[in-house]
Parts: structure tokens; C-alpha cells; sequence
């Protein structure tokens, strides 16, 4: 197991993105950039370790309604800058109207995965927290966390991002998109899944697709990379058109997180 892994009680999927070889012979530092799952569950032991980690920045990714059903627990006095996003659309989450109106298969499951990842970097709402994201890096004295609901996701995207921006070599990018696969104990978690799934729908639900549906496969980055470069011309142009991330800003960027 890598030790990218930081393992708490209640918290999952927490890992540090940063510490990759970046352009130009530098180096990302270690322990400045951090992904996880959500924090509603934390223990106390869990909210006393965070607190160590001195994060000047959490940025969470999820919607307003998931935020309301999964409230974040932090450590008590945290005085991090705290970035969420205001857009909410009133409805559920796009991957829970699919797990109750279709059959979970694996093949479902990747087509709906393939199809969510197309669309991920043109949200509204994600435009808005990865720009505001990446300045808060350019700008912040201490380390960022990024987390959504299962740090799989919208997490693992704007980390690819992130790695693209320093120059990541590309299969270091696959290679920490992927780790929530070793992050994640999927076929432990799957039997109470496919029951409350079972539950929310009448339908019972193969093992092997909610393992599936859990995970990350590089497909999945890749649809999402390649949308970018077909909408924008290049990841680099999307990161400065869409998100404001100018020169000036990746600049700044470089020289806080490199060595």
C-alpha cells in the first residue's frame, strides 16, 4: 500500500496529490495538496489529525442539498479558508436518479461514468470551485484539501487537473487517479451498498457492478480529458479560458508548490 495513504477512522480516500515529479526537473512538495471523501462521519481522533495538517484551504465539491444531508465536521477552532459552491439546482444527485431508475450493471455503470466524466468540467458549479480552487492555491500559506462525496470524481478530476497545470508526467496523473481503487476497500463496502440500493429500489444488484460502480477506471479520465481538449483546444486553454487560470496565476502556482 502506498504511503499516499493517510488512513483515519471515518474519513475516506484520503490521500496527498502532491510529491510527483513536475516539469522542468522540479518537483511537487509533499503535504500540500490533499483529496478525500466527505467528512460528516469523522471521529474525534479523525477532526485531531486534520487539525495537524494546518490546511489553510478545503474545498468542498459537493452540492448545496449534499452538504445539507452530509454536514462537514472540523477541527474546532479551524480558521482555513472554506470554498463551496451556491449553485443548486433542487434536484438529487445525477447518480442517484440513475441508480433508481436503471438497472446497475457493470456496462451500465460505465456508460453512465463515461457520460457523467464528458460533462464533468463544463458544470456551472465545478467551473466556479476549480477557479476559485486554483487561486486559493496560488494564494494560500499552507496546504489545500479537495473533497466531494466520495473523493473519486469531481476530486479526481480537478487533481488531474492540477497535475496537468505542474506538468505531471501523464501516467503519474492515471497512476493517483487510480489509487482510490487501493484507497477504497470497494468489494468490502459493496454488500451494504447493493442492500441499501436493494432497499431504495426493490431491484437486487450484482456485487461485481456496484464494485464497479465504486471505483475509477481510466476511461473515464481520459473521456473527460479528451472533452476538454475538444471544446477548448487543449486542457491549457480550458484552464485559462474557463477557469481564469492565466499565466500569471500558473506562475505563482509553480512557485509555491515546486522545488
Amino acid at each position: 500500500m502506498t504511503d499516499r495513504l493517510h488512513r483515519f477512522d471515518a474519513l475516506d480516500n484520503f490521500r496527498d496529490y502532491g510529491d510527483y515529479a513536475s516539469a522542468a526537473g522540479r518537483r511537487i512538495a509533499g503535504g500540500r495538496l490533499f483529496r478525500s471523501a466527505h467528512h460528516a462521519r469523522a471521529s474525534e481522533a479523525d477532526l485531531e489529525r486534520l487539525a495537524g495538517l494546518n490546511l489553510a484551504a478545503v474545498v468542498d465539491l459537493r452540492r448545496p442539498g449534499e452538504r445539507r444531508d452530509q454536514p462537514s465536521r472540523r477541527p474546532p477552532g479551524f480558521a482555513g479558508q472554506v470554498i463551496e459552491s451556491t449553485h443548486d439546482d433542487g434536484g438529487e444527485a445525477p447518480h442517484i436518479t440513475f441508480l433508481k431508475t436503471a438497472d446497475l450493471t457493470i456496462d451500465a455503470g460505465r456508460r453512465f461514468m463515461t457520460d457523467t466524466y464528458r460533462e464533468l468540467a463544463f458544470d456551472p458549479a465545478h467551473i466556479d470551485l476549480f477557479s476559485r480552487y486554483f487561486r486559493a492555491v496560488g494564494e494560500a500559506d499552507g496546504p489545500v484539501l479537495i473533497h466531494c462525496a466520495a473523493g473519486k470524481d469531481r476530486t479526481g478530476l480537478l487533481a488531474a487537473l492540477t497535475h496537468h497545470l505542474l506538468g505531471v508526467h501523464r501516467d503519474d496523473m492515471v497512476e493517483d487517479y487510480l489509487l482510490t481503487n487501493a484507497a477504497v476497500d470497494l468489494a468490502g463496502r459493496a454488500p451494504g451498498i447493493a442492500r441499501q440500493l436493494e432497499t431504495m429500489t426493490g431491484r437486487p444488484v450484482a456485487h461485481d457492478a456496484v464494485v464497479a460502480f465504486l471505483g475509477v477506471e481510466p476511461v473515464y479520465l481520459e473521456t473527460a480529458m479528451g472533452e476538454i481538449a475538444a471544446r477548448h483546444g487543449s486542457v491549457e486553454s480550458y484552464l485559462e479560458e474557463a477557469l481564469g487560470v492565466d499565466a500569471t496565476l500558473r506562475d505563482r502556482i509553480g512557485e509555491r508548490l515546486t522545488a
